[in-house]
């Protein structure tokens, strides 16, 4: 069973590069100032996935540098598993959870970042979708295709809007680990849930 398919996992890594940060009361100048962000965020990563002085290693350590922290990946380990499964797990379970799944969802974009040509990323419209919730849609435009995606933040209180889902082609990531993961839950056991993430390979069906 594979966590995407394979259209999805291939553009994934370029949807993720794309970051956010904000602060103060969510007036329309701080939508505003938002999807300005995503924006100078969004031209940084391209031009640096285009410059050719750097190595592949260079590439990638840029790129994470400029994605971590902006992303509450350890909020998408827990919202990916299960509020249920969650609260299953003792504390060390927990961290060794959040690390390693934030590891895999990290390698499985950086190990696409070879399939970037000559995209570009264009930032539409920013909206308030409920209190402390912003979602921001942006394209990937290539020369015969363009592509859809939508990021969702929140606000928190000590780093501001972070992202905790992002919607490729329609399709939760969250939501798409989640189904993955509770399929293997009705067969197996927690434990070996976390063993197949420590393994280097799929976690299977």
């Amino acid at each position: 069973m594979q966590i995407f398919s394979k259209n999805i996992m291939n553009i994934i890594p370029l949807y993720l590069v794309l970051t956010f940060f904000a602060s103060g009361s969510l007036f329309a100048d701080e939508i505003a100032e938002i999807r300005a962000m995503t924006k100078e965020k969004v031209d940084h990563v391209i031009s640096t996935l285009k410059d050719d002085s750097l190595s592949k290693d260079e590439k990638k350590e840029g790129i994470l540098k400029t994605i971590d922290g902006l992303f509450d990946f350890s909020l998408m380990a827990r919202l990916s598993l299960g509020k249920k499964h969650w609260k299953k797990l003792s504390k060390g379970d927990q961290k060794e959870f959040s690390k390693l799944f934030v590891e895999r969802l990290k390698q499985s974009y950086l190990d696409k970042l070879d399939l970037y040509t000559d995209e570009e990323v264009v930032v539409d419209e920013a909206k308030l979708t409920k209190k402390n919730r912003v979602e921001v849609l942006t394209y990937l435009v290539s020369k015969d295709d363009k592509k859809e995606m939508t990021y969702k933040l929140y606000k928190t209180k000590k780093k501001g809007w972070m992202v905790y889902d992002v919607d490729v082609l329609g399709v939760s990531i969250v939501q798409t680990y989640r189904s993955q993961f509770s399929g293997i839950l009705k067969k197996e056991s927690l434990e070996k849930l976390i063993e197949r993430l420590r393994s280097s390979g799929e976690l299977g069906s």
